[in-house]
This record gives C-alpha cells, sequence and structure tokens, in this order.
C-alpha cells in the first residue's frame, strides 16, 4: 500500500461543509492499493475472504486484491466486459457483463446462472449493457442499469444496434420476473439505495447540460415513485458510481467529463453528498473514479476504482451496504 501523502491530515481529503468533519479521520490517509489496469470499476467487497473484486473493463478481467497479502490476482478471466458487481443474501457474486449483455449470479460452486439477458421472455428484445448493479436487502430483488456504453464499440464490448431505450431495471428473484420502472433517463449509470431502502438514487450519466442524481420513492412492493432531482453536478464533475453510509451520505465517483476548460486535477476523485444533495467532501485523486463501495474488517474502509488504479480510504462511517 502506497500512501500518496505523508502529512496529516491528507490534503487530499477536502472539507467543502463542516457536515464532513465527522466524517473524515484525522490521520487517515489515501492509498494506492494496485495499478496497471486499463478501465476499473465495479468494486464489490468479500468479508468473508477479505478480498475485493473489480472489473478492469477493457482488459476483459476481474481482478482480486488480497487484504491479508496485498497481492493483486486474475479472478476471472475472461470476464465478458464485465462492470458492476453486487453480493446477494447467500454471498453470491452477481454481475453486469458488457459483452453478453447479461446479468449473471456466480454459484458457489462456480457456474453462472444467467438472471437477465433479454426483455419479456427468452424471445424478447435484448438488452443493451448492463452497467451498475444493487441488490434490495429487504426482498432480494437485484436492480440494475442498463445504457447503450458496452455496444457502442470495441473497448468495452462489441458494436451492435440497441433493442431498448436506456433503462433501470428490478429482476423478482422469487419469480424471476424483470421489470424496467425506469425507460426516460439518458445514460442511467450508478445506483444505490437510502440505509432503509425507502430511496432509491441513480445517477444520470448523459443528462445535459450537467449531470445528475435522482431520487425515488421504493415502496414495499418495490415499486417506484415521486421522481424528483436529489443532486445536479452543476458544472462539468462526471458522476458515474456510487455507494451510501449508514448516515445516508453519497459517496459518488468523479472527475471530469472532458468538457472544454474542465480542471481535471481539481474534479477527479470522490465527491461526497449529504442526505439533503449537498456536497460537503471531496477525495482528490490523480485520476478519476469510475465507483467505489465500502468494505474492510469494520466496513469502515472505501475502496475506490480510478481509472488505472485502485485505491483506499479509511473514515469515520460504514457503508449501508457491506
Amino acid at each position: 500500500m502506497e500512501p500518496l501523502s505523508l502529512r496529516y491530515p491528507d490534503p487530499a481529503v477536502e472539507v467543502l461543509h463542516p457536515d464532513f468533519l465527522k466524517l473524515r479521520l484525522f490521520n487517515a490517509s489515501v492509498e494506492r492499493l494496485a495499478t496497471g489496469l486499463r478501465w476499473a470499476e465495479g468494486p464489490v467487497w468479500f468479508g468473508d475472504g477479505r478480498y475485493l473484486l473489480v472489473s478492469d473493463i477493457p482488459n476483459n478481467r476481474i481482478l482480486r486484491w488480497d487484504d491479508c497479502s496485498g497481492a493483486l490476482s486474475v479472478f476471472r478471466e475472461p470476464s465478458n466486459n464485465a462492470n458492476g458487481h453486487a453480493r446477494d443474501a447467500q454471498g453470491r457474486l452477481v454481475t453486469c457483463e458488457h459483452l453478453t449483455r447479461r446479468v449473471t449470479r456466480t454459484e458457489h460452486d462456480g457456474r453462472l446462472t444467467v438472471l437477465a439477458d433479454r426483455f419479456e421472455g427468452p424471445t424478447g428484445e435484448r438488452l443493451n449493457s448492463p452497467n451498475d448493479i444493487t441488490l434490495c436487502r429487504r426482498d432480494g430483488a437485484v436492480w440494475f442499469t442498463d445504457p447503450s456504453f458496452g455496444i457502442g464499440g470495441h473497448w468495452e464490448g462489441e458494436p451492435a444496434e440497441a433493442e431498448r431505450p436506456h433503462g433501470v431495471y428490478r429482476i423478482d428473484t422469487a419469480t424471476g420476473r424483470l421489470d424496467c420502472p425506469i425507460d426516460d433517463l439518458d445514460g442511467p449509470n450508478g445506483l444505490a439505495f437510502s440505509p432503509d431502502e425507502s430511496v432509491l438514487y441513480v445517477i444520470e450519466s448523459r443528462a445535459a447540460p450537467h449531470r445528475l442524481i435522482w431520487a425515488y420513492d421504493h415502496a414495499a412492493d418495490g415499486t417506484l415513485s415521486n421522481k424528483r432531482l436529489h443532486v445536479n453536478a452543476d458544472g462539468p464533475g462526471a458522476l458515474d458510481g456510487m455507494a451510501c453510509d449508514v448516515a445516508g451520505n453519497l459517496w459518488c465517483g468523479f472527475g471530469s467529463n472532458g468538457a472544454p476548460g474542465a480542471d481535471p486535477e481539481s474534479l477527479d476523485g470522490v465527491r461526497v453528498y449529504n442526505p439533503a444533495g449537498q456536497p460537503i467532501g471531496h477525495i482528490h485523486l490523480p485520476e478519476r473514479c469510475a465507483n467505489v463501495c465500502f468494505g474492510g474488517a469494520k466496513g469502515n474502509r472505501l475502496f475506490m476504482a480510478a481509472s488505472h488504479s485502485v485505491y483506499a480510504l479509511y473514515v469515520n462511517t460504514t457503508g449501508a451496504v457491506r
């Protein structure tokens, strides 16, 4: 592990609002755990094995970082250009695959079970390229976003025509039913539930002129209502993936969207928003951050998948999902 700064407090951990002071650990610094990836995405923590999985999408592999040894190894190759990951209540890996345009579950014996690849049955329209994923703990439903990023070229999948509008889907794992409760967002990307799962947050990564986070009330039967704007990036900040902590703060992968005049050095990293949607903190990284998750032995370590590298920071909170 390589600390990016020897100073405490770490100057990379910027306080934008006093609310962030209670989340920042004075004597914890940003550490680089691994590097050498082409586009790091989809981190997920396996506490029972003390390891982190992260996708390296263009290299068509899933990597494993071991907390005990610090070693980086290949977990799965090829990975079908896997992107986002989550774990279900039985501890199984659930994965979004760009190349095969599907969502799979890795069984305990290593077999892959296809959870979704087409809408409305085996002869229905193919999904675009499932991107990010989360699970609802109270009913086990799998939620995922399905933009067309993976079918736009050879970098993260294979070129293909979209058969479905961009959407956010829900898989009822008890029945296998696939629903599309959201189909009006341009480039739906990261998604996360509030700690009590009463609100679903979704990032619209192709919103113009700025990226947005939408909030939806999430009912006990899995239906959504009361769509409202929660966060406006209000500039060239590229909101991507996110994780929610136990207090309802959103920790969002952030960086430059490439707009003329944008300053990557000031934007790259993780932007933290309080439950009211106000930016309160920023973790500066030397690379754009795509996605994050909480993990570690006590759930208080933020793992950040950022372009070519994986970073970590101990914080004074824990993840709503561990």
